[in-house]
């Protein structure tokens, strides 16, 4: 989690994130054309990586550290799986199947400054059920960056994700959160998808946020693997994450990232 001051963003730096956010966005509509049964993850990877680089930019999460106990994250992509919440390390071994749902979350560096975007995507045909998670998690998070505005505060956020998430049923993931981002990866302020309403931070013009509620179809309990990175969701029911980087001005909020080119460039079931 990130600790301090959250950090105010002029309208120039907040351009040149908005740019590192039209990659980002590029880049998984470009790993979602490829998204079918029998691709392993680590391939989906090497499209990622390449596309960023071919673009002039850096992958934002391949070597990065959270602990130096812990090893650098090898992949250019999280690529999680099911019942993976977060941070699913690519691998030459996992195989998408017919009915996976999967979560591709990337973050790139260009020109200096970091881009921040996830997507759920269901493998070919997939469960009412499942797709029925993805439409409520991509809600949750449409729900979620109408009360960024200046003057509310982070729990009216939190509480509008959480709120519209139980209602189905579902759970929103507790111990891992939103992220203040743009000059480094993860910056303050942590932005929670629970919460009460009138509590929290207040949200202030040039801030920039990227808000990601993880949902799980069970209880929200998470544990990490033996990897010390992939985050599951303890029953091993399935879990969805949408994410998008938003930027906050004395009048508006603006959305940096996109899901239009994704939902134009697939052949993916657009939820919602």
């Amino acid at each position: 989690m990130a600790k301090g001051t959250p950090i105010v963003k002029t309208q120039e730096q907040i351009e040149k994130i908005r740019k590192s956010c039209q990659l980002v966005s590029a880049t998984i509509a470009e790993v979602g054309r490829h998204i079918k049964p029998g691709v392993s993850t680590l391939s989906l990877d090497k499209i990622a990586e390449t596309f960023i680089r071919d673009h002039g930019a850096i992958p934002a999460f391949k070597g990065y550290q959270f602990d130096p106990d812990v090893i650098p994250f090898p992949g250019t992509l999280c690529t999680s799986i099911n019942e993976v919440v977060v941070h699913g390390i690519p691998s030459a071994n996992a195989f998408l199947k017919e009915g996976d749902i999967i979560s591709i979350d990337c973050g790139v560096i260009l020109d200096g400054y970091f881009g921040d975007s996830a997507y759920t995507f269901g493998v070919g045909e997939i469960s009412a059920e499942k797709e029925k998670l993805l439409r409520v998690t991509k809600e949750a998070l449409n729900r979620a960056i109408t009360q960024v505005k200046v003057g509310n505060r982070l729990g009216d956020l939190g509480y509008a994700v959480q709120s519209y998430v139980e209602s189905f049923g579902f759970s929103v993931v507790r111990d891992m959160v939103g992220h203040g981002v743009g000059i480094k990866l993860h910056e303050p302020p942590d932005v929670p998808n629970y919460g009460i309403r009138g509590k929290g931070k207040q949200f202030q013009a040039g801030w920039v946020i990227a808000i990601e509620p993880m949902v799980n179809i069970g209880k929200h309990h998470i544990a990490v693997a033996n990897d010390n990175w992939t985050v599951y969701a303890v029953d091993r029911k399935p879990s969805a994450q949408f994410e998008h980087t938003v930027a906050i001005f004395n009048d508006r909020t603006e959305i940096l990232t996109t899901f239009a080119e994704i939902e134009q460039l697939t052949n993916i079931t657009i939820y919602g």
